[in-house]
């Protein structure tokens, strides 16, 4: 699977929400479109939802619903990239 990573943020989710990456990307393949996948710390923890689709007010399961299984390796490796260019003060 290939993915273009368009943005990436690290979000404190308040006082005591649990924290996540949005990763806005484009996809390639039979289902291309611009996606985000919202990936919290643990591993598992990944949703995957089309922005066109929730443009249009589309959160239905099997409408707006993507194996976040199958982005989260490739999501996870922008995540950690975006991290450690933040850690070292590099603009993305």
């Amino acid at each position: 699977m290939k993915i273009t990573v368009l943005n990436i943020a690290y979000h404190r989710n308040g006082i005591a929400g649990m924290p996540f990456h949005a990763v806005v990307f484009r996809d390639a393949g039979e289902e291309a479109s611009v996606k985000i996948g919202v990936l919290f710390e643990h591993s598992h923890h990944c949703a995957v939802l089309d922005i066109a689709k929730l443009a249009d007010c589309d959160v239905e399961f099997g409408s707006n619903s993507w194996r976040g299984d199958v982005y989260e390796p490739h999501l996870r490796k922008a995540a950690a990239k975006f991290e450690k260019a933040r850690a070292e003060g590099v603009a993305q």
